[in-house]
């Protein structure tokens, strides 16, 4: 059975996600504090954690801290801020996902699904299908049929990021700072740009993109369809 931790100091919510949980197999620990999550994810590693932030001893944010530090396993904040930089420092800290309380039964559960089946980062994965296009990681090369897509150094470099965490919300911050180093990490208007100008090359209505899916006020992720791998 997938191992969920849950983490939050309301009583009643913890027991409702137990219950949920448990009745769709899944097997759930709880956790009310953030000692006591570290030490139960320390004795019993999890393969997915639903952490609230503000906890009574130490903030959530250095939960996930604390839990990078050795293990891979998607983090989902589930938390009452619902500030955008709160969001975003959440995602920078390593948090694979953040849902806003009060939330739905069956997103929760859909968010968890897509985090388990993409698990850590997909470097072993060569090559991408995105419709007609094919993204080849090994050869750093986009093609659509016989036809090469030609993408400037800059451009490569940001649809890599995206397509090695495929359903991953990253931050801007995330994203500039890997792509254009620390000296751009408020350059936002590059990043605009260029997933604009990836858009064009790559979606088909660059107006509602299927794939290169922005999430307002926190970041971008790389949304794959039923058939995005190909592990030829």
């Amino acid at each position: 059975m997938t191992r969920v931790l849950v983490v939050d100091d309301e009583p009643q919510l913890l027991r409702a996600l137990r219950i949920n949980l448990r009745a769709r197999h899944y097997e759930a620990d709880v956790a009310a504090t953030a000692a006591e999550a570290l030490a139960r994810a320390a004795r019993h590693p999890p393969d997915l954690v639903i952490l609230d932030l503000g906890l009574p001893d130490l903030d959530g944010m250095e939960v996930i801290a604390g839990l990078r530090g050795w293990t891979a396993a998607p983090i989902i904040v589930l938390s009452g801020r619902s500030d955008s930089a709160d969001k975003v420092e959440a995602l920078d800290a390593g948090a694979d996902d953040y849902v806003t309380k009060p939330f739905g039964m069956d997103e929760l559960l859909a968010r968890m699904r897509a985090a388990l089946r993409r698990g850590p980062a997909d470097a072993d994965e060569p090559r991408v299908v995105l419709g007609s296009t094919v993204v080849d990681l090994a050869a750093r090369r986009v093609t659509r049929g016989e036809e090469d897509i030609r993408l400037t150094p800059t451009e490569w470099r940001l649809l890599e990021a995206l397509v090695r965490h495929p359903g991953r919300l990253l931050s801007q911050r995330q994203l500039l700072l890997e792509v254009w180093g620390p000296g751009y990490a408020g350059a936002r208007g590059n990043l605009r740009l260029y997933m604009a100008q990836l858009r064009r090359k790559l979606e088909p209505d660059p107006a509602r993109p299927r794939w290169l899916v922005t999430e307002p006020g926190m970041g971008y992720r790389f949304q794959p369809g039923p058939n995005a791998k190909d592990g030829s």
